[in-house]
């Protein structure tokens, strides 16, 4: 799934941890809105340490980012608990920018 044009409005602390199986962890929540009128509010979390390093270097509060993100939901004691895991977090319309329109190849400017 995609959000796109969202805006950062708040990032947490990095947590992080060692797993029963004695391997390190990495995670961060962060928190943004799009411009929609309802569902409009949306807490992802970013798991392991390189995502969770590149999100910090990378973006801030107040940055507008497009996030591909999974939606899982667990069950715990007949509680059931949904977490949205961000996969990816890139700056919006950074993909647009970057990729150069065929009109703009003069090998393609032909005269018929």
């Amino acid at each position: 799934m995609q959000v796109a044009n969202l805006k950062i409005t708040k990032v947490n602390e990095v947590e992080s941890g060692t797993s029963k199986a004695g391997k390190a962890w990495k995670k961060l929540t962060f928190v943004g809105e799009t411009q929609e009128q309802y569902n409009n509010l949306y807490a992802f979390e970013l798991f392991g340490e390189e995502k969770v390093d590149n999100f910090v270097k990378y973006n801030k509060v107040g940055d507008v980012v497009d996030v591909d993100f999974n939606v899982s939901t667990r069950e715990w004691e007949g509680r059931y608990f949904t977490s949205l895991s961000a996969w990816k977090v890139f700056k919006a319309n950074a993909e647009a920018a970057q990729v150069p329109s065929p009109a703009d190849d003069p090998a393609n400017d032909l005269p018929f």
